[in-house]
């Protein structure tokens, strides 16, 4: 019976070491190696100061910048630790609800604006941390931003066009533009 035990505990400490150092140690130092743009959380820098990164949205509500896809996470919006969608489903009136107050926000920032409002501007995703929206989101958005910042409608879209990202080897996912990025170009001189 000791003889069992003795492999036991022998097969734990060497399964401890391999699997709960030894691997991550080699994962870490191979994605730090070959990605450590990504291995280091992708962050976004302005003036050598990380402000965000690529992977988790912000929450802009200020009529001067561009909209994110909203966030369900609690308590906050683009909570990371709380990353995941509302679970509401089509027939909830409290999703019903929470999109009618999207689209009224939306509304009021530019009431002139009467084009069809993009999906993705009122429904959340699924992990509730999109930092990016579709080119018709950033689209509808153009005018209110060109607007509120004194600019050339024409010099927004330049802008909506320059970060917007193709699909993924061609074929992958849609094409999306990250507001983070965007926002920050904006801001630029």
């Amino acid at each position: 019976m000791s003889r069992l035990i003795r492999n036991a505990v022998s097969m734990l400490l060497v399964m401890t070491l391999v699997t709960g150092i030894a691997y991550p140690l080699l994962a870490t130092g191979v994605a730090q190696a070959l990605f450590p743009h990504q291995a280091d959380g992708s962050l976004i820098e302005k003036n050598g100061k990380p402000v965000g990164s690529e992977l988790i949205g912000q929450y802009f509500d200020d009529p001067r910048y561009f909209w994110g896809r909203p966030s369900a996470t609690a308590p906050q919006p683009y909570n990371g630790t709380a990353s995941n969608g509302s679970n509401l489903g089509p027939t909830n009136p409290a999703l019903r609800e929470a999109v009618q107050q999207r689209i009224d926000a939306l509304r009021k920032a530019d009431p002139d604006n009467t084009a069809p409002l993009p999906v993705d501007l009122v429904t959340a995703s699924a992990s509730g941390l999109d930092p990016e929206i579709s080119p018709a989101a950033a689209q509808y958005q153009v005018a209110r931003v060109a607007r509120m910042r004194h600019m050339r409608v024409e010099q927004v879209q330049a802008l909506v066009a320059k970060f917007t990202q193709g699909r993924q080897l061609g074929v992958l996912g849609e094409p999306r533009v990250n507001v983070l990025r965007l926002n920050l170009a904006l801001d630029k001189p």
